[in-house]
């Protein structure tokens, strides 16, 4: 019969594995940190004006009887700063609009897009003297850079129906990036 033997087998030191672990843990944290985009875009809405119109139709048909029906339509021209404290450049897919109104009824609009812009100033030239510079579809904005142009949106509102809402929104949309929305403010 063999012997009886309490002796263990001598115990093994897990320190340099662990210290490995940690170390490739640390290096995919660095990476993670230096190449992901951790940082947000800052939007914001320096100045907002509006045009309100008011449009009459009449109709003096003598087979139908005379109709007369009106139209309100309003311009909104929100001059909107864009600045990327990404580290990646910001490519800007599409600008829209949003209101709440008073009746719960919520409108979205797309913004006016640069080559209608002609049109809309020679059928307006009012707009044309409170407009600026576009904020443009499809521009980049470098890391670290500024972008800064007038939105203009489109309503079938009432003047009385935008000082009385109860929000409005320009939401920017990024090819690369979660979208941004920013609230126009009361004015």
């Amino acid at each position: 019969m063999p012997d009886l033997s309490f002796s263990q087998p001598e115990r093994r030191n897990f320190l340099v594995p662990a210290v490995v672990v940690i170390t490739i843990m640390a290096i995919a944290f660095a990476l993670v940190y230096f190449f992901l985009p951790h940082r947000t875009v800052d939007a914001q809405v320096t100045h907002v004006s509006f045009l309100p119109l008011h449009t009459s139709y009449s109709n003096g048909s003598r087979v139908i009887g005379r109709v007369d029906a009106s139209e309100d339509d309003l311009y909104v021209l929100a001059t909107v700063r864009v600045h990327d404290q990404l580290g990646i450049p910001l490519f800007i897919k599409d600008l829209t609009g949003a209101v709440a109104t008073q009746d719960s009824t919520d409108i979205t609009t797309s913004a006016v897009e640069k080559n209608d812009l002609a049109s809309v100033y020679e059928a307006l030239p009012s707009l044309k003297s409170m407009s600026g510079p576009p904020l443009l579809r499809e521009i980049e904005i470098a890391p670290g850079a500024t972008a800064e142009g007038m939105v203009m949106l489109h309503y079938s509102l009432t003047e009385a129906a935008w000082k009385q809402r109860k929000s409005a929104s320009i939401t920017i949309d990024f090819y690369h990036q979660d979208p941004i929305t920013v609230a126009i403010p009361q004015s």
